[in-house]
């Protein structure tokens, strides 16, 4: 039976546009050029840097720089206020991407077309606030980006569109970061051009990538080195892996599982940590207030005991 052709919506669309962090800004400029942003919503200026500055979020910057007005709630779930703005802007459709506020009913459903979220994982893998750096800790073959509708529960919509890329074997956050967000950008023009049928998520086979912390980035010696190596790559910018010694937190910018053997935390040789399965050879290492440097250039002014905790 030949297959139907696909619909294609030329018109430009009425889009509000939800997000907050670096990886959303892409989505935001492809969809500026494309069709009718008629509002940008983004998390609210927060203090930042050593100064505590108020500093407005990168979606809420690239907005004004493209002269698109902005609305920074810092909740939404019950202001019914916020609600009767946002269906007051008659949109067609929502996108959302990064946003980190969920939306409640009233708002899910007030864009004609609903609300469509770009999702840095294969869903259903990796549903939740930090799909990126679950996937990378994880040590996934293959990631990708997800195109799908939103509804009440955790990203548990239908699919619109899927595409996975496979993953190289050290690759790191900020590196998988770059690729999904230029390729979220791409797809979700081609999901509003052609607005594909909703497929259900699969039943089974949910996993789900919790909010970090700051305790995230702790290595725990008693774990095998290929594990602590992907939580160095994960981790990476934030919230930073790292080791306690001598009332200091340690940041590993670069590590690399290695042969070794010896008690976790046991230093077997200069910079090589053994763990519970070989051993974890630190190749960058940075002091709080200080630059990064390699292990050789560290140890040179600095010592690390025979035992790490």
């Amino acid at each position: 039976m030949p297959r139907a052709p696909k619909r294609r919506f030329t018109a430009a669309m009425r889009v509000i546009f939800m997000g907050s962090p670096e990886f959303s800004v892409p989505a935001l400029r492809a969809l500026h050029a494309a069709h009718e942003v008629v509002c940008v919503y983004a998390q609210p200026p927060k203090p930042a840097n050593r100064g505590q500055k108020e500093t407005q979020c990168a979606v809420h910057e690239a907005a004004l720089g493209l002269g698109l007005p902005v609305r920074t709630p810092a909740g939404v779930r019950r202001d019914t206020a916020e609600h009767a703005a946002f269906a007051a802007l008659r949109a067609d459709v929502a996108v959302v991407a990064a946003y980190g506020l969920i939306l409640p009913l009233p708002m899910l459903e007030a864009p004609r077309l609903g609300c469509l979220n770009i999702h840095a994982s294969l869903l259903p893998r990796w549903r939740g606030a930090a799909p990126i750096h679950a996937a990378v800790l994880a040590g996934d073959a293959e990631s990708g980006i997800t195109i799908m509708r939103m509804e009440e529960g955790l990203d548990t919509g239908p699919m619109l569109l899927r595409e996975a890329i496979s993953l190289p074997q050290r690759i790191t956050t900020p590196e998988l970061h770059d690729a999904l967000s230029g390729m979220g950008a791409r797809m979700i023009l081609a999901a509003l051009a052609e607005m594909p049928p909703a497929i259900p998520q699969p039943a089974e086979g949910a996993t789900y990538a919790a909010k970090l912390s700051k305790a995230d980035g702790l290595l725990d010696w008693r774990e095998p080195a290929a594990a602590l190596e992907r939580r160095v790559r994960a981790m990476n910018p934030w919230p930073g892996a790292f080791f306690r010694l001598a009332g200091e937190n340690i940041r590993v910018l670069d590590a690399l599982a290695a042969p070794g053997e010896g008690m976790p935390g046991a230093q077997v040789a200069p910079g090589v940590i053994a763990t519970s399965q070989g051993a974890l050879r630190l190749l960058r290492l940075q002091r709080p207030g200080r630059a990064g440097m390699d292990i050789e250039s560290y140890l040179r002014g600095n010592s690390l005991p025979v035992m790490l905790g």
